[in-house]
């Protein structure tokens, strides 16, 4: 029989038998202990590294950005107005007789002159008229010669009683209608003349022709409609540029004097200067009551034919008159929701945004109206870094007008007003 000895008589010396005992007789304390031991460790090690709070973050640097004062400047002001070119005439070409197409003298979209052959209609039926015609007229000839010989046979009779008054009277009648089928000969001839030179469709004005809407071989119409179309020619040189004005505009231009033969300037969808010059030469007799607008017309030169009808413009109109605007570049102006703005900074440091409104753009430069003082600042650099409130470092630098490159888009919005630099 086995016997146990308590462990609590076993040798207190003997302290090794004594763990080995408690950890067999009880397993799981020890685990416990141990893990208790390792999260007092993870709090304590917590707290220290948190004792003091999260490291501060470094402070970013102040931006750096050039600043200048906005030029001043005597403008010459321009009212500017939106509006297409349209050919100064356009003429369809019709046929003026009917017959089959037989030749085609041109190339679809040439420019043509006036006088010049674009179809051919067949002439054969029309010449074998004008021979019928002048059959008839030869007819009519012989016949009037022979009423003459008649009436001047019978007027030597007369004397000795050999022809009555009444035989006298029907001969003279006779040759009277004789000139009339004459006259009517002749003018068939005329006409049949005529309709043989109209075989031939000539161009009736200078100017760039569509493309063909009928092709050889085909027959055509002439007729009191109007006939068959064959093609369209535009008028290129001059070439008009109509716009609608507001009534506004219309006043004050009319109270300048500027209504009528006043110079006017227009810059294409591509173009950043307005190098088109022309002359104003058309006002309407009256005002569209629906839009409180009035058509107006400009003229052209356009020898070279590139102005197009249909190719839209911004024109401006001289007032004839000067102010003293300030400009900034145009890339310093920026978009803040519905408003123009403008940073400035201040003799501190701190970047502020002032709301201005724009004028138009000139070399590049844009007027401000109001919103800036010749004293301040403008980022004319760097305006992409500037926060308003906050502090940066400024460096001089210097506003000039640039002329813009020919072709280069054009970045100004249509304003009521343009301007250029007072010569």
């Amino acid at each position: 029989m086995t016997v146990h000895t308590p462990i609590e008589k076993l040798d207190p010396a003997d302290a090794k038998v004594r763990r080995e005992l408690k950890t067999l007789l009880h397993p799981g304390r020890g685990r416990r202990a141990a893990w208790i031991g390792a999260f007092l460790v993870l709090v304590i090690g917590a707290w220290w590294l948190l004792r003091d709070g999260a490291p501060p973050a470094a402070a970013a640097p102040a931006p750096v950005l050039t600043v200048a004062a906005p030029i001043a400047r005597d403008v010459t002001l321009w009212d500017e107005y939106i509006g297409r070119f349209e050919a100064s005439k356009a003429v369809e070409v019709r046929p003026r007789v009917s017959g089959a197409i037989t030749g085609i003298h041109f190339t679809d979209g040439q420019i043509v002159r006036q006088g010049q052959p674009l179809f051919t209609i067949d002439p054969r039926p029309y010449r074998a008229a004008l021979a019928e015609a002048r059959a008839s007229a030869a007819s009519a000839r012989s016949d009037l010669a022979l009423a003459r010989l008649e009436l001047d046979r019978a007027g030597r009779l007369v004397d000795v009683e050999a022809v009555s008054q009444s035989e006298i009277d029907r001969l003279r009648a006779r040759v009277n209608a004789a000139n009339a089928a004459l006259a009517g000969a002749d003018a068939r001839i005329a006409a049949r003349a005529l309709d043989v030179e109209f075989t031939v469709v000539r161009a009736p004005l200078s100017g760039r022709i569509s493309d063909r809407q009928i092709d050889a071989g085909n027959l055509v119409s002439a007729s009191d409609a109007g006939g068959t179309l064959l093609t369209t020619i535009n008028a290129l040189d001059p070439v008009y540029f109509t716009f609608q004005g507001s009534e506004a505009l219309f006043l004050k231009t009319k109270r300048e004097g500027g209504d009528k033969g006043a110079a006017v300037e227009v810059r294409l969808q591509d173009e950043s200067d307005y190098r088109w010059k022309g002359q104003l030469d058309f006002t309407d007799n009256g005002l569209d009551p629906r839009s409180g607008t009035i058509r107006a017309r400009a003229s052209f030169r356009n020898p070279e034919m590139f102005l197009t009808p249909g190719m839209f413009g911004n024109m401006r109109l001289s007032t004839g008159q000067t102010a003293h605007a300030l400009l900034v570049p145009a890339a310093a102006v920026q978009t803040d929701q519905a408003r123009k703005i403008v940073f400035v900074v201040g003799k501190d440091g701190t970047v502020a945004a002032k709301p201005v409104e724009l004028g138009p753009e000139v070399d590049g430069l844009r007027v401000i109206r109001s919103g800036l003082t010749p004293t301040d600042q403008v980022v004319i650099n760097g305006y992409q870094f500037a926060r308003p409130g906050t502090k940066a470092v400024t460096k001089a630098g210097k506003i000039a007008a640039t002329a813009p490159k020919q072709g280069a888009p054009a970045t100004t919005e249509p304003v009521s007003a343009q301007a250029t630099f007072a010569k």
